[in-house]
């Protein structure tokens, strides 16, 4: 099988498991999908972390169909090793997504709605760090571009991690510090933002 159908194969299992398939479990617990929509009013900082995460959500695919279409060419022409590494950084990037969702329990979800109060999750891979899934993600995003290297696998990899920077630093943050004040507070100076011990913030 080709690196592109690879790719788009592991993406699309990915894509089942990590929205499809979690979307559904927490719909059957709790009568919600958890999905919350893009915040903020059009053009806002918010709003363009939403629009980042959907457009590299959407690009995703096309990076491998692209290949396989014969429309765009690899950046780099990777090797047999390089491509393993890409596959078994996606599988460990699914795995680790899958596992955060979980530890989220009923309070997963996709945007914000500042109305709403969920409970402050620092159990599982969240004591390690504060975002795990959208650590997962990233690490996911890189694989498909080791397998894929093209100019939309980058594109879809850059788009990810600006809005995953944007959404946590001006969306999830001042949101879960207005929701659980000093918890979160004390929460985020001892674990690190997405890397282990980066990212503290002093109190």
């Amino acid at each position: 099988m080709s690196r592109p159908w690879i790719a788009l194969i592991l993406f699309l299992v990915y894509s089942a498991l990590a929205f499809g398939w979690r979307s559904l479990r927490q719909r059957r617990a709790t009568g919600s999908t958890g999905f919350r929509g893009i915040s903020g009013r059009p053009g806002s900082v918010e709003w363009t972390g939403g629009v980042l995460f959907v457009a590299a959500m959407a690009l995703a695919p096309f990076g491998p169909i692209a290949e396989v279409a014969g429309w765009v060419a690899p950046l780099v022409e990777p090797g047999a090793v390089v491509v393993g590494v890409g596959i078994a950084t996606v599988l460990a990037g699914m795995a680790g997504t899958l596992w955060s969702q979980v530890a989220m329990g009923e309070s997963w979800r996709i945007g914000v709605d500042a109305a709403e109060r969920t409970q402050l999750v620092t159990r599982g891979p969240f004591t390690l760090v504060r975002n795990p899934i959208f650590s997962f993600m990233s690490l996911t995003s890189a694989g498909m571009l080791l397998i894929v290297p093209n100019a939309l696998a980058l594109a879809s990899f850059v788009a990810l991690v600006a809005a995953i920077e944007l959404q946590v630093r001006f969306v999830e943050e001042p949101y879960l510090l207005r929701t659980h004040g000093d918890g979160y507070a004390d929460y985020c100076a001892r674990v690190g933002r997405f890397v282990p011990g980066l990212g503290l913030v002093a109190r």
